[in-house]
């Protein structure tokens, strides 16, 4: 058994837990997820059953969230699970006024990510130096929002932004959620996230836990094929002869003239099965097309 499943996170659980709960009802031991979601957020979170776990960093990169931002309101986790740092009222901020500045968030930018979050400093994870009292900055990264929406406003003393992010990969919410408070002067946090889409996934197809088991119950859980997942991937056919060879680990020249350095699906050109993931590589000596993922 082996293929992605497009799991929709509640909240309270975690990544690890969903799969967790997967492999229980799977029966089977090999399960990975693709793109950590917080325990408080909820939505897409792509599964890999089998071998295509080894699939995982071919998804898609893009994701798209729907995020409720609550101003007036910091805490020390950027999001509703973390201790009150500052709290005012808010109740003069117009939409009118974060409209004007949501340029300002989107492109190529420099993020700081929470302190309350999975990035390594050290050797160490910031949460677990966060909990421990240890004051750490974690260094600011470069990453990319492709576009920020406004889907709705509600009005108050700590007033709450409904919006829609489409972002590349490494985006914390938490952290445009921050940034735009203190851009606006009144202080902000996450108050509930959403992640619409995420490796090519989308929420509208998305099963829950209980649609799941449902389909494990009466045999009828159908995995999504692999070679649909990746179409997004440039395809280079080979034919049965250096098909077979190149599944045995075999490197040779590639048959037509491609780029190097990025992924190819590899179809056998008889019958179009997709047989895994290559890699052209020169070191030197001409290039050879190198096998990184077989399935």
């Amino acid at each position: 058994m082996q293929g992605f499943l497009n799991f929709y996170k509640p909240q309270g659980m975690s990544s690890h837990d969903c799969v967790g709960a997967v492999r229980r009802l799977l029966g089977i031991r090999k399960v990975g997820h693709g793109g950590t979601l917080d325990p408080l957020a909820e939505g897409v979170l792509p599964i890999a059953v089998g071998r295509a776990t080894r699939l995982l960093p071919y998804l898609p990169e893009g994701k798209a969230y729907r995020a409720v931002i609550r101003f007036g309101l910091t805490t020390t986790t950027d999001d509703l699970e973390g201790e009150i740092l500052t709290q005012q009222a808010a109740d003069r901020l117009t939409v009118e006024d974060i409209a004007a500045c949501l340029p300002e968030f989107e492109g190529t930018i420099d993020q700081v990510p929470p302190a309350f979050s999975a990035i390594q400093v050290q050797g160490q994870r910031l949460y677990d130096l966060a909990r421990k009292g240890r004051a750490v900055t974690p260094p600011s990264r470069t990453v990319v929002v492709h576009n920020l929406a406004v889907q709705h406003w509600q009005p108050g003393e700590q007033p709450e932004l409904t919006l829609d992010i489409d972002c590349g990969p490494g985006t914390y919410i938490r952290s445009i959620a921050r940034d735009l408070g203190d851009r606006l002067g009144t202080g902000a946090t996450l108050a509930h996230l959403t992640r619409t889409r995420s490796g090519g996934f989308s929420r509208e197809h998305s099963l829950s836990l209980e649609a799941v088991t449902g389909l494990v119950e009466t045999q009828s859980l159908e995995l999504v094929d692999p070679a649909a997942s990746l179409v997004h991937l440039p395809a280079i056919a080979l034919s049965p002869d250096l098909a077979r060879r190149w599944q045995q680990g075999q490197k040779f020249p590639p048959p037509v003239e491609i780029p190097p350095n990025a992924p190819y699906r590899v179809l056998n050109d008889a019958s179009r099965e997709f047989l895994g993931i290559a890699q052209l590589e020169d070191r030197g000596e001409g290039p050879i097309l190198k096998a990184k993922m077989v399935l």
